[in-house]
């Protein structure tokens, strides 16, 4: 099957040709003809499948007919990079049009994107917070829209941005056509799929089963030890580029920061930074300027790359689906991956849980020569700071007396109580935990050289 074969505006059969593609996806093949028909789609789609240009492409054919500077689709997808990445498709694409585009999202000034707007647009591509903004200032005109596209919607529900897209609908015309595309499907979204769509066809590219290219293995440790261990995994592996998830944005950039100092060409990607600096870390990753990019599960939608030859799991993810998702980010292509997860005993039942998926058990390994009985870190209470002393008066020679007693007392107690603690400590990690259902099964070897 060819791209000509759907019978696009001449213009836009340029755009594809301009772009390079050759044949269209599966997620292509099957959505392209039914949102061309105009019906109500429901997509389920993982990243990387082509399902963008699946609703780029029959959006800019039925755009090509209507009045100039009308805005006659929205797409809101849940974050900034996934609003730019689809953003840029579309002008590859529309090259050979007149279409416009523009991105809508929080992060950046508003008033440039109120001047693109005032010159007119016919694509709107946004994220919820500041599509709302503007539709509540009154900056924005959705009257017209008569395709909607929610992207990434199982996402949007993570992020909580189901109450706005809610509140978004309200503002455009019932009459419409709407594609709704997910890489799962829970139940929060079916039942807001059954709200929005009409008799929708459903597509989907793929199975909810990772790649048979990648090649999967999980590191039983404690919390503690995680960073040393990523740290020898790296070293002790043959790697591209790597994408690692953490769980938490404070955790993805302090983990940026030690991979940074200990000598690699990292960078994280996570939603504190501002969007020059998110588009700047993105871009040094696509370009090998970043050979380690650290993420959580919300910025990384979005993310593209073809190349990554390894996603390691610091944090194990909180749902089967969600483990599924971040290690299809490698294996593409017919490469072959390799998807590392770092376990600790609480991680057992979501272990059983992601097995349970797979249909098989996952290889349990080790990391010869290191050291896994290290002790976590003291926190040790005769070093916090003394109470403080109730607020009133009192002589100054005898709130002095009182000073001096309390400090030698404390620095005394300190003394001896800390030899007591790193003894017992000693004593106490003499032997390698084992954790319950996560037993190493296999030695990682040094320095072993990857298939290709």
């Amino acid at each position: 099957m060819s791209f000509q074969t759907f019978n696009f505006h001449h213009t836009i059969n340029a755009g594809i040709k301009a772009t390079g593609y050759m044949t269209p996806t599966p997620i292509q093949e099957q959505a392209i003809p039914s949102v061309m028909a105009g019906c109500d789609v429901m997509g389920l789609a993982q990243t990387g499948t082509g399902k963008t240009a699946a609703f780029v492409l029959p959006i800019l054919h039925r755009l090509q007919q209507n009045p100039r500077g009308q805005i006659g689709a929205l797409i809101v997808a849940p974050t900034r990079e996934l609003a730019e990445q689809i953003h840029n498709t579309i002008e590859q694409l529309a090259s050979h049009t007149r279409l416009r585009s523009i991105t809508i999202y929080g992060g950046v000034t508003v008033n440039p994107q109120i001047e693109k707007l005032k010159r007119g647009v016919e694509i709107v591509v946004a994220c919820p917070g500041r599509l709302l903004d503007h539709i509540n200032q009154g900056t924005i005109d959705l009257t017209k829209v008569e395709v909607l596209v929610l992207d990434e919607a199982d996402q949007m529900f993570d992020m909580g941005f189901l109450p706005d897209i809610r509140k978004v609908l309200k503002h455009l015309p019932v009459q419409r056509q709407t594609l709704l595309f997910s890489a799962t499907m829970p139940d929060d979204i079916r039942k807001l799929a059954s709200e929005i769509l009409t008799r929708p066809v459903t597509v989907q590219a793929g199975n909810s089963a990772p790649p048979v290219t990648v090649t999967h293995a999980l590191y039983p440790v404690e919390q503690h030890l995680k960073t040393p261990l990523l740290l020898e995994l790296l070293r002790h592996t043959d790697t591209e580029s790597v994408l690692v998830f953490t769980r938490t944005k404070h955790r993805a950039k302090r983990l940026g920061e030690q991979l940074e100092k200990a000598g690699y060409k990292a960078a994280s990607l996570q939603g504190n930074l501002s969007q020059n600096r998110r588009q700047a870390a993105l871009d040094g990753f696509r370009d090998g300027t970043y050979q380690i990019l650290v993420a959580t599960d919300i910025a990384a939608r979005g993310i593209d790359v073809s190349q990554v030859s390894h996603v390691i799991n610091y944090d194990i993810t909180d749902t089967a689906e969600a483990y599924i998702h971040r290690i299809g980010r490698t294996g593409r292509a017919a490469r072959t991956g390799d998807a590392f997860t770092m376990v600790t005993s609480e991680d057992t039942v979501m272990v059983h849980v992601i097995e349970k998926k797979l249909g098989y058990s996952l290889e349990r390994r080790t990391i010869e020569d290191f050291d896994y009985t290290v002790p976590a870190p003291q926190k040790d209470s005769e070093f916090a700071r003394p109470p403080r002393q109730p607020q009133g008066r009192k002589p100054a020679a005898k709130a002095a007396a009182q000073k001096a007693g309390s400090f030698s007392g404390t620095r005394a107690s300190t003394s001896k109580d800390v030899k007591k603690s790193a003894s017992a400590g000693k004593a106490g990690h003499s032997e390698k935990p084992v954790h319950p259902g996560l037993a190493p099964t296999a030695r990682h070897p040094k320095r072993a050289p990857r298939a290709r």
